[in-house]
Protein backbone atom coordinates (compact mmCIF):
# COMPACT_ATOMS: atom_id res chain seq x y z
CA UNK A 1 0.00 0.00 0.00
CA UNK A 2 2.79 2.33 1.27
CA UNK A 3 4.32 1.84 -2.42
CA UNK A 4 1.33 2.20 -4.49
CA UNK A 5 0.99 5.90 -2.30
CA UNK A 6 4.48 6.97 -3.18
CA UNK A 7 4.41 5.89 -6.75
CA UNK A 8 1.03 7.61 -7.23
CA UNK A 9 3.14 11.28 -5.48
CA UNK A 10 5.99 10.35 -7.89
CA UNK A 11 3.56 10.25 -10.80
CA UNK A 12 1.64 13.46 -9.67
CA UNK A 13 4.86 14.91 -8.88
CA UNK A 14 6.09 14.36 -12.77
CA UNK A 15 2.92 15.82 -14.03
CA UNK A 16 3.86 19.15 -12.46
CA UNK A 17 7.83 19.04 -13.28
CA UNK A 18 8.13 16.83 -15.82
CA UNK A 19 11.93 16.42 -17.47
CA UNK A 20 11.60 19.30 -19.62
CA UNK A 21 11.21 21.21 -16.65
CA UNK A 22 13.47 19.75 -14.72
CA UNK A 23 16.48 19.66 -17.20
CA UNK A 24 15.90 23.59 -17.06
CA UNK A 25 16.28 23.85 -13.38
CA UNK A 26 19.55 21.70 -13.89
CA UNK A 27 20.75 24.01 -16.39
CA UNK A 28 20.47 27.01 -14.41
CA UNK A 29 21.60 25.87 -11.43
CA UNK A 30 24.86 24.36 -13.52
CA UNK A 31 25.17 28.33 -14.93
CA UNK A 32 24.93 29.96 -11.66
CA UNK A 33 27.43 26.98 -10.21
CA UNK A 34 29.90 27.78 -13.17
CA UNK A 35 29.76 31.56 -12.68
CA UNK A 36 30.42 31.17 -8.75
CA UNK A 37 33.26 28.82 -8.94
CA UNK A 38 35.03 31.02 -11.68
CA UNK A 39 36.17 33.56 -8.84
CA UNK A 40 38.02 31.04 -7.46
CA UNK A 41 40.82 30.78 -10.90
CA UNK A 42 43.41 33.34 -11.22
CA UNK A 43 42.42 34.32 -14.65
CA UNK A 44 39.24 33.92 -16.88
CA UNK A 45 37.99 34.58 -19.94
CA UNK A 46 34.67 35.03 -21.73
CA UNK A 47 32.03 32.78 -22.41
CA UNK A 48 33.65 30.03 -19.85
CA UNK A 49 31.76 26.97 -18.78
CA UNK A 50 32.91 25.06 -15.31
CA UNK A 51 30.96 21.83 -14.57
CA UNK A 52 30.64 20.67 -11.03
CA UNK A 53 34.01 20.10 -9.55
CA UNK A 54 34.98 16.74 -7.75
CA UNK A 55 37.75 18.18 -6.03
CA UNK A 56 39.69 21.89 -7.14
CA UNK A 57 43.13 22.93 -5.17
CA UNK A 58 45.02 25.86 -6.32
CA UNK A 59 42.97 27.51 -8.79
CA UNK A 60 44.68 30.53 -7.93
CA UNK A 61 47.41 29.15 -10.02
CA UNK A 62 45.16 28.43 -13.25
CA UNK A 63 44.01 30.61 -16.17
CA UNK A 64 41.34 30.00 -18.51
CA UNK A 65 40.94 31.72 -21.78
CA UNK A 66 38.28 32.76 -23.98
CA UNK A 67 35.57 30.00 -24.33
CA UNK A 68 36.85 27.15 -22.41
CA UNK A 69 35.02 24.75 -21.27
CA UNK A 70 35.38 22.35 -18.04
CA UNK A 71 33.00 18.83 -17.82
CA UNK A 72 31.33 17.43 -14.75
CA UNK A 73 32.97 15.80 -11.86
CA UNK A 74 36.83 16.66 -12.99
CA UNK A 75 39.82 17.27 -10.47
CA UNK A 76 42.41 19.62 -11.13
CA UNK A 77 44.98 19.74 -8.33
CA UNK A 78 47.55 22.29 -9.01
CA UNK A 79 50.16 21.95 -5.59
CA UNK A 80 52.51 24.90 -4.44
CA UNK A 81 53.62 22.84 -1.54
CA UNK A 82 53.27 19.91 -0.44
CA UNK A 83 54.71 18.49 3.20
CA UNK A 84 58.34 20.37 3.21
CA UNK A 85 58.49 21.43 -0.94
CA UNK A 86 57.69 24.48 -2.48
CA UNK A 87 56.50 24.97 -5.88
CA UNK A 88 55.65 27.60 -8.58
CA UNK A 89 52.64 26.15 -10.60
CA UNK A 90 51.40 27.85 -13.58
CA UNK A 91 48.45 25.70 -15.78
CA UNK A 92 47.09 27.29 -18.67
CA UNK A 93 43.84 26.76 -20.67
CA UNK A 94 43.48 28.32 -24.14
CA UNK A 95 40.23 29.60 -26.06
CA UNK A 96 37.97 27.00 -26.99
CA UNK A 97 39.38 24.13 -25.55
CA UNK A 98 37.12 21.69 -23.64
CA UNK A 99 38.20 19.27 -20.55
CA UNK A 100 35.52 16.17 -20.73
CA UNK A 101 33.56 15.13 -17.52
CA UNK A 102 35.69 13.40 -15.34
CA UNK A 103 38.95 14.63 -16.46
CA UNK A 104 42.10 14.49 -14.24
CA UNK A 105 44.57 17.00 -14.03
CA UNK A 106 47.71 17.84 -11.36
CA UNK A 107 50.57 20.05 -11.66
CA UNK A 108 53.38 21.36 -10.05
CA UNK A 109 55.32 22.86 -12.47
CA UNK A 110 54.19 24.31 -15.58
CA UNK A 111 51.50 23.13 -17.66
CA UNK A 112 50.44 24.45 -21.17
CA UNK A 113 47.34 23.62 -23.06
CA UNK A 114 47.04 25.52 -26.25
CA UNK A 115 43.77 26.60 -28.11
CA UNK A 116 41.22 23.86 -29.29
CA UNK A 117 42.33 21.71 -27.74
CA UNK A 118 39.42 18.69 -27.50
CA UNK A 119 39.91 16.13 -24.43
CA UNK A 120 37.48 13.38 -24.47
CA UNK A 121 36.17 11.84 -20.48
CA UNK A 122 38.39 10.66 -18.13
CA UNK A 123 41.43 12.11 -19.69
CA UNK A 124 44.72 12.44 -16.86
CA UNK A 125 47.27 14.93 -17.46
CA UNK A 126 50.34 15.29 -14.97
CA UNK A 127 53.69 17.10 -14.48
CA UNK A 128 54.56 14.88 -11.70
CA UNK A 129 54.45 11.82 -9.56
CA UNK A 130 55.05 10.57 -5.98
CA UNK A 131 58.99 10.52 -6.07
CA UNK A 132 61.03 7.61 -8.14
CA UNK A 133 61.45 4.50 -8.61
CA UNK A 134 64.62 4.50 -6.25
CA UNK A 135 65.36 1.55 -3.41
CA UNK A 136 65.57 4.40 -1.06
CA UNK A 137 62.15 5.82 -1.73
CA UNK A 138 60.29 1.97 -1.69
CA UNK A 139 60.08 1.83 1.80
CA UNK A 140 57.97 5.21 2.15
CA UNK A 141 54.14 4.89 2.36
CA UNK A 142 53.58 6.63 -1.78
CA UNK A 143 51.98 9.35 -0.32
CA UNK A 144 54.83 10.35 2.11
CA UNK A 145 57.64 10.19 -1.08
CA UNK A 146 58.34 13.75 -2.35
CA UNK A 147 56.93 15.19 -5.56
CA UNK A 148 58.97 14.86 -8.34
CA UNK A 149 58.53 16.64 -11.66
CA UNK A 150 60.27 15.13 -14.99
CA UNK A 151 59.36 18.61 -16.77
CA UNK A 152 56.20 20.77 -18.10
CA UNK A 153 53.88 19.40 -19.74
CA UNK A 154 52.75 21.42 -23.33
CA UNK A 155 49.99 20.42 -25.68
CA UNK A 156 49.95 22.49 -28.67
CA UNK A 157 46.94 24.06 -30.28
CA UNK A 158 43.83 21.79 -31.95
CA UNK A 159 45.26 18.72 -30.57
CA UNK A 160 42.18 16.15 -30.18
CA UNK A 161 42.67 13.44 -27.25
CA UNK A 162 40.34 10.60 -26.97
CA UNK A 163 38.84 9.26 -23.73
CA UNK A 164 40.95 7.89 -20.62
CA UNK A 165 44.32 8.92 -22.43
CA UNK A 166 47.31 9.83 -19.82
CA UNK A 167 49.79 11.80 -20.63
CA UNK A 168 53.28 11.80 -18.47
CA UNK A 169 55.21 14.37 -17.69
CA UNK A 170 57.62 16.30 -19.80
CA UNK A 171 55.53 15.57 -22.43
CA UNK A 172 55.18 18.08 -25.58
CA UNK A 173 52.07 16.97 -28.23
CA UNK A 174 52.70 18.73 -31.26
CA UNK A 175 49.51 20.69 -33.14
CA UNK A 176 47.08 19.32 -34.87
CA UNK A 177 48.00 15.53 -33.74
CA UNK A 178 45.00 13.30 -32.40
CA UNK A 179 45.52 10.95 -29.02
CA UNK A 180 43.84 7.56 -29.53
CA UNK A 181 41.24 6.74 -26.49
CA UNK A 182 43.36 4.13 -24.13
CA UNK A 183 46.49 5.77 -25.12
CA UNK A 184 49.46 6.04 -22.65
CA UNK A 185 51.80 8.93 -23.85
CA UNK A 186 55.55 8.51 -22.66
CA UNK A 187 57.22 10.76 -25.33
CA UNK A 188 57.05 13.53 -27.12
CA UNK A 189 54.50 12.87 -29.88
CA UNK A 190 55.07 15.17 -33.47
CA UNK A 191 53.12 17.77 -35.02
CA UNK A 192 49.83 16.76 -37.36
CA UNK A 193 49.96 12.45 -36.89
CA UNK A 194 47.96 10.12 -34.76
CA UNK A 195 49.34 8.02 -32.22
CA UNK A 196 48.14 5.24 -30.14
CA UNK A 197 48.97 2.60 -27.50
CA UNK A 198 50.67 1.72 -24.22
CA UNK A 199 53.33 3.47 -24.45
CA UNK A 200 51.69 5.46 -27.44
CA UNK A 201 53.59 5.48 -30.62
CA UNK A 202 53.27 6.60 -34.23
CA UNK A 203 50.08 5.13 -35.86
CA UNK A 204 50.10 7.68 -38.56
CA UNK A 205 51.89 11.14 -40.23
CA UNK A 206 49.16 13.27 -41.47
CA UNK A 207 51.68 15.96 -43.06
CA UNK A 208 52.73 13.47 -45.29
Amino acid sequence: MAKKIVLSMIRLFHCIINYSICNKIVTYWRSVYSHWIQYEFGKVGKDVYIGKMYFLKGAKYISLDNNVCIGERCIIEVYDSYQDQRFTPILTIGANSHLGDDGHITCISKKQIGNNVLMGRKVFITDNSHGTSDRVLLDIAPNKRPLVSKGTVVIEDNVWIGEMVCIMPGIRIGKSSIIGANAVVTKDVPSYCVVGGNPAKVIKNLDS
